[in-house]
């Protein structure tokens, strides 16, 4: 099992992930307050504004801080913030 670090320390299994998708639209608004309304909801934010959002395969959705890239380059294991820090180490 990988654990995606949705940022602030929260982690979120990348096996449940079904989708990462900005906050923009308005579908995706909906299923925010729908989720909201039915205790489905997991803001990890923490105060922040929505960045990102992740749909799991339990219906639940988790508010990020995180831009959609970032969590997608984190989910398949190549973060370009970590490359770079291994360039600078050598």
């Amino acid at each position: 099992m990988k654990l995606i670090n949705v940022g602030f320390g929260n982690l979120v299994s990348s096996d449940r992930v079904v989708a990462i998708v900005g906050p923009e639209s308005a579908p995706i608004r909906r299923m925010i307050q729908e989720a909201r309304k039915q205790a489905m909801l997991i803001d990890a934010t923490y105060g922040r504004k929505t960045r990102a959002v992740l749909i799991t395969d339990s219906d639940h959705i988790v508010l990020s801080a995180l831009q959609p890239e970032t969590l997608g380059y984190r989910a398949v294991g190549k973060d370009p913030i970590a490359e770079t820090e291994d360039y600078d180490e050598k």
